[in-house]
């Protein structure tokens, strides 16, 4: 059990090959047709969701306001090891969730009208937005400066300083957007 459940590539590819049995056990009838792919592209977007906007949360409610309360000489721990892997996950879930949300939107032939605020896909349209604004201040806002915050590229003291207040603001920006980002995604069901 160790063996097993000590590493997290083992439990992952296990819950994924146990996702794979039960959509068999389902939709065994279903799996050549297009809905179901659509099914499963809107599935592997939900879950890098949750991954990005778990590790968003993470950020925003434990590690930042934990920061000031640890010690000195433990804050290399965060800065060296724990924050670059949680932003290489962060950074790639961000991207992982706009692709499989734009496949999404595509297969089930709404990605201009909702871009585009048409057809009664305003609300997810506007959703769509909203995530990919929150994309864009993960790669083009907070990663950058983050780099420099954890010093992955050189900057001085002043800079790191800047560069912290820019990616804090870019991040809770990120929180403020992902609230309403959440209830259209959900919304869109309910658009009559």
């Amino acid at each position: 059990m160790d063996k097993f459940f000590g590493n997290l590539h083992r439990v992952l590819l296990a819950g994924l090959v146990l996702a794979i049995v039960v959509a068999i056990i389902l939709h065994l009838d279903q799996i050549g047709s297009h809905a179901f792919w659509a099914f499963v592209i809107r599935w592997i977007h939900v879950w890098f969701g949750i991954l990005w906007i778990g590790l968003l949360y993470y950020f925003n409610f434990v590690q930042i306001p934990s920061m000031p309360k640890i010690p000195d000489e433990q804050k290399p721990a965060i800065g060296k090891v724990i924050a670059p892997e949680a932003l290489f996950y962060f950074r790639w879930a961000a991207a992982g969730t706009v692709l499989f949300g734009l496949l999404t939107a595509l297969m089930n032939m709404y990605l201009v009208e909702a871009l585009t605020f048409r057809g009664g896909y305003a609300t997810i349209g506007i959703g769509m937005w909203l995530a990919l604004i929150m994309a864009f201040n993960v790669w083009v806002i907070i990663w950058p400066n983050q780099k420099k915050v954890l010093g992955i590229v050189n900057a001085d003291a002043d800079a790191k300083k800047a560069a912290a207040r820019t990616a804090l603001f870019a991040s809770r920006t990120n929180t403020l957007l992902s609230i309403p980002m959440l209830y259209c995604m959900v919304a869109q069901q309910n658009v009559g």
